[in-house]
């Protein structure tokens, strides 16, 4: 082997792995975060956990990202650790796929047929397709799909390279002398974990081997135990996203880790027991990328059924490694719903962005939820209502804090377009909520002020102050609802009413001033009055903006300043009808 059969083979190497990469991140983004929410969903029963863990790694071409995913999940309380087990013991299962696909080199026939289901044959043709979607398509869908066909090819072309340039080795005494080494099963097992722990994927690694194997220079005597330890060095990847979380998170990884190293364990110890009575007769013969694939695919099933039936002793046993009750205490110091903010999600943009939608949808009923009690306290000032106004404003702040973070590491993601879309809205609304709710908390303390100095307004002022609130509850019910379900109909509802919001709020302040001129009001009262209608007016423009932004981004060339005043021109026939409509609806006293 000379120096350019080497450079080949790190060639090689190199279009392998970037496309196993390119290949699992075209079946991630076409999968948009479908895959992760069924896991999310259906993990209840334990053998179908298993099934679910190994389909969605078989889709995704990754057992590692499935198992950080698990981990994610365990971390966020969306899942369970007990429920964690049969998903990562499916992952082990799933990602033999990928060696099952790569051994279809090994086919070997004169017939046409037969020798267009070599993938070193099919996939130029998968290139050319791929290569011509990305090219001349501009649906998103079609773009994801050409990722995926020309990852597949650029992974077979990498692999033939390889496995072409380490032919020659076959001839040289020692490499064949270095695979005779490996031949111990503790030294050929410490190898396969070495090697999948630096390349972090168990798929791309047996993948390797298998292409080594092409030369004829290595024994199944050589490649079992690589493979063996190909499944133990999976968990590196694991283990480090587990740092940091909570027990039970670590806990999940734990799992998978000694799920594996157990496995390993006993299918050396009854193997090599077999082996040393019966002698293998295949043992020293050269293993081919079929052989590497149903060894792969024996050891992950068999592993399985031999450690589900006792998948409550696992959870045992990593829950004895790491101490404490039972993953409560981290968990308890979060709130419950930004655990959903979890940065093993970023890996997969499409689940992230919809957990960061489920977290800003609740960052938006909080914000409503402080404006609707803090209003609740004009007429009647309560301790604990006022208590609960307060700490909602400190929670949308650190919704705000944390989901802003978040959403601007998943910006740095690749996105789709529609991912694109829901993190735009969401960048621009939180900001909205978070002020919302600071109005709300300057009305509490407008109330409270007027309890401590035993003043009160009017019934006259009372009664005005309440149509404007049943005015700003609604806009706030409909823009809310708008930004919940994305409902642009919605949305465009929220203008007029804000228009009447403004007109309600000169005309209380005209009334303000005539009561204040006849000595019915003092000024004290007057300057809280003019503070709690701003606040509820300035709310109605957050409102406004939220609306605004919703149609803005859903809508190409959407120009904000001529939307509004395209609205508001008075020829608009259809939105005066809504502000007469809205304005007969909250008439004042």
């Amino acid at each position: 082997m000379d120096f350019f059969d080497f450079l080949s083979m790190l060639g090689g190497l190199a279009l392998f792995l970037y496309g196993m990469n390119l290949l699992g991140e075209g079946l991630a983004k076409a999968s948009g975060g479908r895959m992760e929410s069924i896991l999310e969903k259906l993990t209840g029963n334990p053998v179908k956990a298993v099934l679910l863990g190994a389909g969605v790694t078989a889709v995704i071409q990754s057992s590692s990202a499935t198992t950080v995913m698990v981990v994610g999940f365990v971390n966020s309380g969306i899942m369970k650790l007990e429920q964690a087990v049969g998903v990562i013991m499916g992952a082990n299962v799933g990602t033999t796929i990928t060696s099952w696909i790569l051994s279809l080199t090994g086919i070997d026939s004169s017939s046409f047929l037969v020798r267009m289901l070599k993938p070193t044959s099919f996939s130029p043709i998968l290139a050319i397709i791929g290569v011509a979607m990305l090219l001349f398509s501009k649906k998103e869908k079609h773009r994801y799909v050409a990722s995926i066909l020309v990852g597949f090819a650029v992974l077979m072309f990498g692999m033939d390279t390889m496995s072409g340039a380490v032919k020659p080795l076959a001839q040289v005494p020692a490499f064949t002398g270095i695979l005779t080494a490996f031949s111990n099963p503790l030294l050929g097992m410490l190898a396969g974990v070495a090697l999948t722990a630096v390349i972090q994927s168990s798929s791309a690694s047996v993948g390797i081997l298998q292409a080594l194997c092409l030369s004829g220079a290595v024994s199944y005597s050589t490649a079992i135990p690589i493979i063996l330890g190909q499944n133990i060095g999976t968990c590196v990847t694991a283990m480090l996203s587990g740092v940091g979380a909570s027990r039970n998170a670590r806990r999940a990884a734990l799992v998978h880790l000694y799920f594996n190293i157990i496995g390993t364990a006993v299918f050396m110890a009854v193997f090599y027991m077999l082996e040393a009575i019966f002698q293998f007769p295949f043992m020293e013969k050269p293993a081919d990328a079929l052989g590497i694939a149903v060894v792969h695919s024996c050891f992950n099933v068999s592993a399985t059924l031999l450690l589900l039936p006792f998948s409550k002793g696992l959870v045992r046993l990593a829950s004895l490694t790491i101490g404490g009750e039972s993953g409560q205490s981290r968990e308890a110091e979060r709130d419950e719903v930004l655990q959903l903010l979890d940065p093993r999600f970023l890996n997969t943009p499409s689940y992230a962005i919809e957990q960061s939608r489920n977290v800003a949808i609740s960052m938006a009923g909080l914000a409503e939820e402080a404006i609707n009690l803090a209003m609740s306290l004009i007429a009647e000032y309560d301790e604990d209502k006022a208590h609960r106004v307060k700490e909602l404003e400190d929670r949308v702040d650190q919704f705000e804090d944390q989901l802003g973070s978040y959403l601007v590491k998943i910006s740095s993601r690749d996105l789709s377009g529609g991912d694109s879309h829901n993190l735009s809205v969401m960048l621009h609304c939180i900001g909205d909520f978070e002020r919302i709710s600071d109005h709300a908390r300057n009305i509490q303390e407008a109330a409270e002020e007027m309890r401590e100095k035993k003043v009160c307004f009017s019934s006259k002022a009372l009664q005005e102050l309440g149509v404007l609130r049943r005015a700003v509850k609604d806009i706030l019910r409909i823009t809310m609802g708008s930004f919940r379900e994305g409902n642009l109909e919605l949305a465009r509802q929220v203008e007029p009413l804000e228009e009447v919001i403004d007109a309600l709020n000169l005309e209380i302040r005209q009334r303000h001033f005539k009561r204040l001129r006849k000595g019915k009001c003092t000024i004290e009262l007057g300057f809280i009055l003019s503070d709690i209608i701003t606040d509820l007016e300035r709310v109605s423009d957050h409102c406004s903006n939220i609306a605004v932004c919703l149609l803005e981004i859903s809508e190409d060339e959407f120009d904000t300043h001529a939307y509004l005043e395209n609205v508001r021109r008075e020829d608009n026939m259809d939105f005066r009808g809504k502000v007469m409509a809205y304005g007969e609806r909250y008439p004042l006293p």
